[in-house]
């Protein structure tokens, strides 16, 4: 029972950090375009965050093993209020860069942290279930913070305190635990060379889909309020797209479970394409058929990752799960800080609209890639192969989350830290009778 509880409350403190971090993310860019900040800076504002997140992954399981973990995460969900706090008090492009950098090394070390403590309750037998359960909490809530920004605005200082209060209150189920706290955070295993070994297919598809999807998620905002959009229209609108890109994710990913994954990685990524297209043709004003494309577009580009994952996981030895999906992390990530930089560079050149002439691009390059490669490999066998499993959203996988993935059950130690061994007289110890208490709480 005390397990159970333990869970549930974690979950609470994932879903209010996801809530403010999908406020935050939409609130920053309508906001910026409001301020009138450049088309770079906005883009830049969307690169700090990937750098910042993906510097987090690897660099946060260092504090933690030098802090402790209810420390750290206290440490870390206190300064995501205060710099979502700072952007309220500093209006500029150049503060809000770095700030959105500090916000993603933050927010990747917060959700590490809550990620760890469901690896150590989980048993393997429940693993499968605490994941999808957990994947589902949190894109829940990453809409949820996305559609309150129709109900706050994006006017005076609501939002951002909103966006606070979520951050501070996700402190809480962490900070009053009384457990033992986890093992070591997992590091990063970045092998760039054996994924790409494994699986040159989802390699490319990590980089073309961080591209196409970082540039849309931090500037497709900037271009609904050029078109005509409100707060309120913007956070439907995307809202749309991730619901419908998380409810894909099941039909699709039981399809390749069944047949060739890079088949289905052909169909999303090409009809992504056509999508981004078909976008650049009409240029719609804010109005039902902009709503159509941004449903279709969601559907078809936000499983592709997922579905690349679970591709280069057949392709796998045992024990290698956690550094292939380590390497996919890490060129996502490039992908995520590249993307919005360069569609900004062409949207400012030439269009709004241009922001889908670069994901049109690159989901045609991986349709392409997919397809030749289906040619010169072929496919495990559907009864060789893990089943699917669906995933967050492709800027909030953090190694932790790897470990707590059902499919990694073989290699799972390989992704933790070493640390100095836990006496055996303090290893049952909770938090009140463990003489380092003061280095472990707050």
């Amino acid at each position: 029972m005390a397990s159970v509880i333990k869970i549930y409350a974690l979950f609470m403190g994932s879903a209010l950090l996801m809530f403010g971090g999908g406020l935050q993310g939409l609130l920053l860019s309508v906001r910026g375009a409001e301020e009138g900040f450049s088309l770079l800076a906005l883009g830049l504002i969307g690169t700090g965050w990937s750098v910042g997140f993906v510097a987090g992954s690897i660099t946060v399981p260092m504090v933690v093993r030098k802090a402790g973990h209810i420390r750290a995460f206290s440490v870390m969900a206190a300064i995501g209020t205060i710099t979502i706090l700072l952007n309220l008090l500093w209006v500029n492009d150049i503060s809000w860069i770095v700030l959105r950098a500090l916000s993603g090394f933050c927010f990747a070390g917060a959700a590490m942290i809550v990620e760890s403590w469901l690896n150590e309750v989980a048993e393997n037998k429940s693993r499968g279930t605490i994941f999808s359960i957990y994947v589902t909490i949190n894109m829940a809530a990453s809409t949820l913070g996305q559609v309150a920004m129709s109900v706050t605005g994006t006017a005076g200082y609501v939002p951002f305190v909103i966006g606070a209060i979520a951050f501070a209150c996700a402190i809480l189920p962490t900070a009053m635990t009384s457990s033992p706290q986890p093992r070591p955070l997992s590091s990063a295993k970045i092998d760039i060379g054996l994924l790409y070994r494994t699986s040159p297919v989802a390699a490319i598809a990590a980089f073309s889909v961080g591209m196409a999807n970082g540039s849309f998620g931090t500037l497709a905002p900037v271009y609904g309020y050029q078109r005509g959009l409100d707060a309120s229209g913007i956070a439907l609108l995307f809202a749309i797209a991730a619901i419908l890109g998380a409810v894909a994710q099941i039909p699709f990913g039981r399809l390749s479970d069944r047949i060739d994954r890079r088949i289905v990685m052909i169909g999303l990524s090409g009809f992504a394409s056509i999508v981004g297209i078909l976008t650049v043709l009409i240029n719609p004003e804010a109005g039902w058929g902009m709503y159509v494309l941004f449903a279709a577009y969601g559907f078809a580009a936000n499983p592709i990752y997922a579905v690349a994952v679970a591709h280069a996981n057949d392709y796998a030895r045992d024990g290698e799960f956690a550094k292939i999906a380590g390497g996919m992390l890490l060129i996502l990530g490039i992908g995520l800080a590249i993307g919005p930089v360069v569609s900004s560079l062409i949207m400012n050149a030439w269009s709004p609209v241009g922001l889908f002439l670069v994901t049109a691009t690159f989901h045609g390059a991986l349709a392409g890639t997919a397809f030749l490669r289906m040619r010169i490999r072929k496919s495990v066998d559907a009864a060789d192969r893990a089943p699917f499993q669906p995933m967050g959203n492709d800027r909030q996988v953090t190694p932790e989350s790897i470990v707590l993935d059902p499919r990694s059950d073989g290699d799972e130690m390989e992704m933790r830290v070493d640390e100095e061994p836990v006496p055996d007289e303090l290893a049952g110890m909770n938090d009140e009778e463990s003489p380092d208490v003061q280095n472990r709480t707050i």
